[in-house]
């Protein structure tokens, strides 16, 4: 599903006194199967765009196309765009209630009008999806499980729906740090194994850089950057001037070449770092 975004514009509590522009004339366009990545300080209007595009939020003015459809009007059916575009929250854990996992995860596709054994189907593949056993874990309350795999079966929800356009917000907020690399793991392999559309929001710069095809750059409510992590990257000045940083790997590299050490300057994850860095300690001296 391709998405456009023409001069978006949203207030929150237009017209009270603690009236506040949040989003000012965004545009935009994600093609089919992309990874997109979204930036930006906090209060810098990622939420509340994301929340524009399954259309739990309606803008002030512009428009949002899916597929050529402009959901920001008002007789569009929402439950058929929203059948087509799943929103994993931050914390998604929270919103787990159901007695057994397997029931948490069908709970979505059953609302959307499937019969049980079709339910019973998604479920499985969408716990296995996610890396999870299904066979130790669909009849154990979610309530016993880790941090980190609640928050993959409620994950497994929205991907038992099997939305063509998968939003992220944060997905490993709070998480340690083995954890934190396991969720991208199964994000990039819901990426492979269905080739949807995702949207991903993160303060990891790197986690950013390595997955991402494009990158949005957000600051108080303006688009104020789109293009590849490279593009967007190699702005280094005006990132920082933003609050934002840059990845790891690349923060290395131009210490490096402070230092004089002729490497090159579009390194942006760690596999990168480390061929570049092979690459100048095999020159012979």
């Amino acid at each position: 599903m391709q998405i456009q975004v023409k001069n978006l514009n949203y207030i929150y509590s237009e017209g009270m006194p603690y009236e506040s522009i949040a989003l000012t004339d965004i545009s935009f366009e994600i093609k089919k199967g992309e990874f997109v990545g979204i930036i930006g300080h906090t209060g810098s209007g990622k939420s509340t765009l994301i929340q524009h595009l399954n259309g739990l939020l309606k803008p002030k003015s512009g428009s949002i196309l899916i597929d050529g459809t402009d959901i920001a009007e008002k007789n569009v059916k929402m439950h058929d765009i929203r059948r087509k575009i799943g929103l994993v929250f931050q914390y998604p854990e929270y919103q787990l209630f159901e007695e057994t996992v397997h029931k948490d995860v069908a709970f979505g596709p059953l609302n959307l009008g499937l019969t049980q054994e079709e339910a019973d189907e998604r479920v499985k593949k969408a716990i296995i999806m996610v890396g999870l056993n299904y066979e130790e874990i669909a009849e154990r309350s979610p309530f016993e499980l880790s941090g980190g795999q609640k928050r993959r079966v409620a994950i497994a929800g929205v991907i038992a729906m099997e939305p063509e356009i998968l939003i992220l917000d944060e997905p490993t907020a709070g998480l340690d740090p083995k954890a934190h690399q396991d969720i991208l793991r199964m994000v990039e392999k819901i990426h492979s194994l269905t080739s949807n559309t995702i949207i991903l929001v993160s303060h990891n710069m790197g986690d950013i850089s390595k997955l991402s095809d494009k990158v949005l750059v957000l600051d108080r409510g303006r688009l104020v950057l789109d293009g590849t992590p490279a593009d967007v990257f190699c702005q280094a000045d005006y990132l920082e001037s933003l609050g934002l940083g840059l990845p790891p790997s690349a923060y290395l590299m131009r210490e490096l070449k402070k230092r004089g050490v002729p490497v090159s300057d579009n390194i942006l994850n760690i596999e990168g770092a480390e061929e570049e860095l092979y690459r100048i300690l095999s020159k012979p001296i």
